[in-house]
């Protein structure tokens, strides 16, 4: 019987040191790893040609400039909200480091950001400020200077974590508001972007 309990207390010593190793693994990178609105790329951008979707009514197609080589084609989800007509030559906000994505065949390399009012009825674009240039920078009060994830990784879900708290306030101002519900405008070189009409709109 001596022996037996020897036997088995053996057996869970290396266990615990299993255990041990498997508990310390994920620890390390939750410590680093902190979502903040800063990790998302905002641009200004300017949206050259739109057009209906060739396979798909609700979508239009743009072409849009960002101060690149090349303008990116983005596909949005806005016929049922904004004319085709107010589509062209239009100042908006984008949301460049989303993993490119198909959308009914037509590949989608950048998020128009837009604010849904409360209804769910009226759409608008965030506008950035007169004077905004193509890849001007678009970036939240308080986290100036910091330099967004090269490519948002769909399993860390960075956008869908800050998305909940983007909204536009009474004044039609688009912000964030932090877990203590402070607002953070969203700035371009100081100035607030905002939507035409639409108070208290989501954003996304």
């Amino acid at each position: 019987p001596a022996k037996s309990k020897k036997r088995a207390a053996d057996d869970e010593e290396p266990k615990k040191d299993k255990k041990a190793k498997k508990e310390k693994k994920p620890q390390e990178p939750k410590a680093e790893f902190k979502i903040v609105p800063s990790m998302i790329d905002l641009r200004v951008g300017l949206i050259t040609e739109a057009k209906k979707h060739p396979d798909a009514d609700a979508l239009y197609v743009e072409q849009i400039e960002l101060g690149e080589d090349e303008p990116r084609t983005v596909v949005s989800g806005l016929v049922r909200f904004i004319p085709i007509e107010q589509m062209q030559n239009r100042m908006v906000v984008l949301v460049c480091n989303l993993k490119p994505a198909a959308m009914r065949g037509i590949k989608s390399f950048a998020m128009v950001l837009c604010g849904t009012s409360p209804d769910g009825n009226t759409v608008e674009f965030v506008e950035p400020p007169a004077g905004s240039k193509p890849g001007d920078r678009v970036y939240f009060e308080g986290f100036e200077g910091q330099e967004p994830e090269p490519v948002l990784k769909p399993k860390q879900k960075i956008f869908e974590t800050i998305q909940p708290g983007l909204f536009t306030n009474d004044d039609c101002e688009a912000g964030w508001y932090n877990e203590d519900k402070k607002f953070h405008k969203l700035l371009v070189n100081g100035q607030v972007c905002k939507t035409a009409t639409v108070a208290k709109a989501t954003l996304k």
